[in-house]
């Protein structure tokens, strides 16, 4: 799994990159009642808004931390908003790309090293 420090993660299997925030952006948060999903087939460039999820305190952009296209989304959130917060880094995930340049995620910190930059925040 990496990280960016946007918050978000990224845990690659073969060319596909399942996507969600951090457990830290899920606190910061608070209580997440809403995410607005990218249709499948979307193609995203790194550093773009992927989603929008959206929190009894706030809305904030998910944005994606590599290139690629959508090829599903996590349509559970629709109804199990909360899944954010109770899995975060799990069945909390938001899209699922096949990633354009896998070795992109060379870029992103792995978890020592996102643990340590929420350390300076």
């Amino acid at each position: 799994m990496r990280f960016s420090k946007d918050h978000e993660w990224v845990n690659l299997d073969g060319d596909t990159a399942t996507i969600g925030i951090t457990a830290y952006a899920a606190d910061q948060l608070g209580d997440v009642v809403f995410v607005d999903l990218p249709t499948a087939g979307k193609s995203v460039k790194a550093g773009e808004g992927l989603a929008v999820v959206e929190s009894v305190k706030a809305a904030s952009d998910v944005y994606s931390p590599v290139a690629g296209e959508v090829t599903e989304v996590n349509a559970a959130l629709s109804d199990e908003p909360q899944t954010v917060n109770d899995a975060p880094e799990a069945g909390g995930w938001f899209v699922k790309l096949k990633v354009a340049d896998p070795k992109a995620l060379d870029a992103l910190m792995d978890r020592p090293a996102y643990e340590a930059y929420l350390k300076t925040l």
